[in-house]
């Protein structure tokens, strides 16, 4: 029960917590794009008319310039102005007509007949080209009396001393601005704005409502005081759903597989952490029968010993002698064995003393160059001149050492090189001993320190298992690093005495 609540748990933190997150910032970073995309969109179909509007005013202007020169040159003979109104007019049908007026605003000659004898004084935009003989264009729209909508243009004629001689008027048809603006884009709503905020034209409204400034942007036509309005495209509520749902979807996979992939880890580290449990409880069960087993073997051995000496006395020949040898060598195997034994079901808490490295290695160089000489093997050591004080007990340490030894002549079979070095290091000291000897397969140098395992035929394999745990009572570390036909390095790493002046 308490493991499936810390796995719901976990789920809840690795996929469905990490989840709602991811949709409620998609869903809001997705929003914001799409608000993006819309103004910008309408900004883009804003500056296409703006382009439209200002390019159709510069042609305009330069018309009604060329109009305005030629008209003051004819100003008494509008007859000949006639057909170059005409002229004008049939090449852009932008145009509802072109008209000469005179000062007081009655038309004198047009484009066509529609609007002759017509007065356009009342118009505000003439009235402002009197008053400012500058080119105007009409502020909203006008409705002639043929019905037709319009957008009136005017020019000033003047003379060499400004004088107003004529106005020449442009009708700028609605309804084909609005067709043309149409075509540029049927979908989109938008309106052409006066200097006053007043809708002069409204593009695929069908009749709607006025878009509000939130949902709408405005652009500036460049040569006209007026502004096109463009409606903000509507959100596609589904569309960024889909995308929601796409991107939820590969969230949710990867947060399962990141799941899936820490479960694992946990597991394996779980089972790592029980096999450790295991070997601790097997190493403290085997310590325990190991060290009951070896006092009872001990005890025997003992009276088994004394009786071998005495009868060792009695029976002096040779042969005797020889058997008797050969029983005391194998009472001494059974009690270093009973030894190790009890080093394996030790206690870590023991009597320690601080000493010097150096001596320990010191001391055992006699034996240790004797075997080497012994199994033709070139030794040589590396002690550096300080002192190298730890923590232990000399007598064990020396035990390591031996077995350690041992071990690498017995891998050098046909000779072979062996090194015992000795490293400060910041906090802690290292002895390494190297060989080259046979040494250990992949496969073996995993269960090496396990209890009762060994590759020799005669071996108890707790040689190594022993080793590692007077290290680790002394607060230290072992490792053995291996390559077959090539030779074997043994690390150890003791935590370094600092205090010296108490010795």
């Amino acid at each position: 029960m308490m493991k499936s609540r810390k796995n719901f748990l976990l789920y809840l933190i690795i996929v469905i917590f990490p989840a709602l997150i991811g949709i409620v910032y998609y869903m809001n970073d997705a929003i914001d794009r799409d608000d993006r995309q819309r103004i910008e969109y309408a900004l883009w179909v804003a500056s296409i008319h703006q382009k439209s509007w200002d390019q159709f005013i510069s042609e305009t202007v330069t018309s009604l310039d060329i109009l305005a020169l030629t008209a003051e040159t004819v100003i008494h003979y509008p007859d000949r102005l006639e057909p170059l109104l005409q002229r004008t007019h049939r090449k852009d049908p932008r145009y509802g007509g072109i008209y000469l007026l005179d000062p007081n605003g009655t038309v004198i000659t047009g484009s066509n007949s529609l609007l002759k004898t017509a007065n356009f004084a009342d118009m505000e935009y003439i009235k402002e080209i009197s008053r400012t003989k500058d080119l105007i264009i009409s502020n909203h729209q006008e409705t002639l009396l043929t019905g037709q909508r319009v957008i009136g243009i005017g020019k000033p004629v003047l003379n060499e001393d400004g004088k107003l001689l004529a106005i020449i008027v442009a009708h700028l048809r609605v309804d084909y601005v609005q067709n043309i603006m149409r075509l540029l884009t049927p979908d989109t709503k938008l309106s052409v704005l006066n200097s006053d905020n007043v809708v002069i034209m409204d593009i695929n409204m069908n009749g709607s409502a006025e878009f509000s400034n939130k949902n709408s942007v405005t652009f500036p036509i460049d040569r006209l005081p007026w502004s096109i309005k463009v409606e903000i495209p509507k959100r596609d509520i589904g569309d960024i759903m889909m995308q929601t749902v796409s991107v939820i979807i590969r969230l949710i996979c990867i947060l399962h597989i990141l799941f899936l992939l820490l479960k694992y880890l946990m597991l394996k580290r779980q089972t790592a952490k029980e096999k450790k449990e295991n070997e601790v409880q097997k190493l403290e069960l085997v310590g325990t029968l190991a060290a009951s087993t070896a006092h009872e073997i001990r005890n025997p051995l003992t009276g088994i010993k004394g009786l071998v000496q005495l009868l060792s006395e009695k029976y002096t020949s040779a042969e005797d002698q020889y058997y008797f040898s050969v029983i005391n060598d194998e009472i001494s195997r059974i009690n270093e064995i009973a030894s190790e034994f009890l080093i394996l079901g030790k206690p870590t808490a023991q009597t320690t003393d601080i000493i010097d490295l150096r001596k320990v290695i010191t001391d055992l160089e006699p034996l240790i160059t004797s075997e080497a000489n012994l199994n033709n093997v070139e030794y040589e050591s590396l002690i550096p001149m300080e002192p190298i004080l730890v923590d232990c007990t000399k007598d064990q340490l020396k035990q390591v050492l031996l077995n350690l030894t041992r071990n690498s002549f017995e891998s050098m079979e046909k000779g072979g090189q062996l090194s015992i070095k000795l490293f400060l290091l910041p906090n802690k000291c290292q002895i390494k001993i190297s060989d080259t000897g046979s040494g250990i397969p992949d496969e073996k140098i995993e269960k090496i320190f396990q209890p009762f395992f060994t590759s020799k035929d005669l071996g108890t394999g707790l040689g190594l298992v022993v080793c590692k745990r007077i290290v680790q009572s002394f607060g230290g570390e072992i490792y053995i690093t291996s390559k077959v036909n090539i030779g074997t390095q043994v690390d150890i790493f003791l935590p370094v005495y600092k205090d010296k002046k108490s010795l």
